[in-house]
């Protein structure tokens, strides 16, 4: 299914603008760490251990700037939620009930 997106017209030039872009991010690191430091958002990172494109060593520097860091690091590559969804599905669901308020009726 995912081959079948990638091959649609047009969709090979916004993949590469978008590979590309991914160098204007390192840059910008500090102001996001800033923020995290000041405003400390609630956080969940379900990391693949295994991914070659975002190793896990760029995963635990989160655990320095944020006090609300729920941290997992599954058995999976780049593609974790292909890879094991239920338990990123877990993961989220998980998260999501422990830090959500229920809305008053």
């Amino acid at each position: 299914m995912d081959q079948l997106f990638l091959e649609r017209p047009g969709n090979e030039e916004i993949q590469l603008a978008l590979f590309y872009s991914y160098g204007t991010n390192p840059p910008l690191y500090p102001q996001w760490q800033e923020y995290f430091r000041k405003y400390q958002p609630p956080t969940l990172i379900v990391w693949g251990k295994n991914d070659h494109i975002f190793p896990a060593e760029g995963a635990y520097p989160y655990q320095r700037d944020l006090n609300d860091v729920e941290f997992h690091l599954l058995d999976t590559g780049h593609f974790a939620l292909e890879e094991d969804g239920d338990a990123s599905a877990n993961h989220i669901t998980q998260f999501l009930a422990s830090r959500l308020q229920p809305i008053p009726v």
